[in-house]
């Protein structure tokens, strides 16, 4: 396959090149914030709308919505034809996933049932949400990455309650495990998925539809986007301070206990990236759709993870800490992991990632 013509290569700007020190400085504001600001927790906890937390669900959408509005939704249709991504994705996403995940919390927090439910419950939670940020900056395939968390979200609202109820109550009684069942919304979860994708999902695609017709595609892509799009970053931050604040006590004052739910979430943010890259390398998906099949298999979805935890065993309970404990791990994994990205497309897939827009790039396979 021969090379793509070359665009003015486009590389991280500063603000991003500066992004895990903006997502350090937030992680500790918001623990500064939750630890010595008296109130603030109940205050931002109290704040809910069916049972969504809006500052975080503001964050989100502020988050999510300039990558939604890149998506060349024209684009869309070629996706949904390549089987062996959306196979692939379903695969890692439903059946590799919470089974990881599950065999992680049993081997690291046998001793500790209610980290153990709280980790399970994370493993269930795909990523529809920071997931999005994680690919954009990596140079993953944007209308992948848009089609298989719509596809999640749908699995979602499916799929969550029963694969809750298989592996906290079925499951360990089949092994001779302790077993805790888990009785979950799926109006919540529905609710959850409307709110954090299909929001900004519809408002990304109606801002390039209206956008590139009353001006033209050329001062859509060369004008509007760039104005809109230090937003995401300023969302992403903005949600990371005020998660951290939720528990910033919790965390400080039982390090020990975050220390041990972290260590199977690192290994399992770790392991199923790795998955997703090189299995979309086997394949022969190239280096876009690879990375948009590595994010969206490692990424989950903690505000769900923390939603349904909180619902279910309070907001004090080990379960609530576990989910919080998510994003904690997640979020500098995931950016330590685009710049593993970045490195790979040059290492094991010979082609430079800023060659041109992600959505046009024909990568060549070693």
């Amino acid at each position: 396959m021969t090379a793509p013509a070359r665009t003015a290569p486009e590389r991280l700007s500063t603000l991003d090149r500066g992004l895990p020190l903006w997502i350090g400085l937030a992680m500790v504001a918001g623990l500064l914030l939750g630890r010595f600001v008296p109130g603030l927790a109940d205050l931002l906890a109290s704040l809910e709308l069916g049972g969504i937390s809006a500052p975080i669900g503001l964050g989100l959408l502020v988050m999510m919505y300039p990558v939604l509005a890149k998506v060349r939704y024209d684009k869309v249709a070629a996706v949904t034809g390549d089987r062996k991504l959306l196979v692939s994705s379903l695969v890692l996403n439903w059946l590799v996933g919470p089974a990881v995940m599950f065999a992680l919390a049993w081997i690291f927090l046998a001793d500790l049932p209610e980290y153990r439910t709280g980790l399970i419950i994370v493993g269930l939670a795909r990523c529809i949400a920071m997931v999005v940020i994680w690919n954009d900056l990596a140079r993953g395939d944007r209308e992948a990455t848009a089609i298989l968390v719509a596809i999640n979200s749908v699995f979602q609202v499916v799929m969550f309650s029963v694969l809750g109820w298989f592996y906290l109550a079925v499951l360990p009684g089949w092994l001779g495990l302790d077993a805790q069942g888990l009785d979950v919304s799926v109006w919540q979860i529905a609710l959850n998925v409307l709110v954090f994708l299909g929001v900004p999902l519809a408002a990304g695609f109606a801002s390039r539809w209206i956008g590139e017709q009353r001006r033209g595609r050329e001062w859509y892509e060369e004008r509007f986007l760039p104005a809109v799009g230090p937003w995401a970053l300023y969302g992403l931050l903005f949600t990371i301070v005020l998660l951290f604040a939720l528990q910033g006590e919790a965390i400080t004052q039982h390090p020990l206990d975050v220390a041990r739910i972290a260590l199977p979430l690192l290994v399992y943010f770790t392991l199923m990236w790795f998955a997703g890259l090189l299995l979309g390398k086997g394949l022969g998906l190239g280096y876009a759709r690879s990375t948009a099949l590595a994010f969206t298999a490692a990424g989950n979805n903690f505000e769900l993870a923390i939603a349904v935890a909180i619902g279910t065993f309070g907001a004090t309970s080990g379960q609530a800490l576990a989910g919080v404990v998510g994003p904690l791990i997640e979020v500098p994994v995931l950016v330590g992991l685009v710049y593993v990205s970045l490195w790979a497309a040059k290492a094991w897939f010979r082609t430079d990632p800023y060659a041109a827009d992600p959505a046009t790039i024909e990568m060549r396979t070693s």
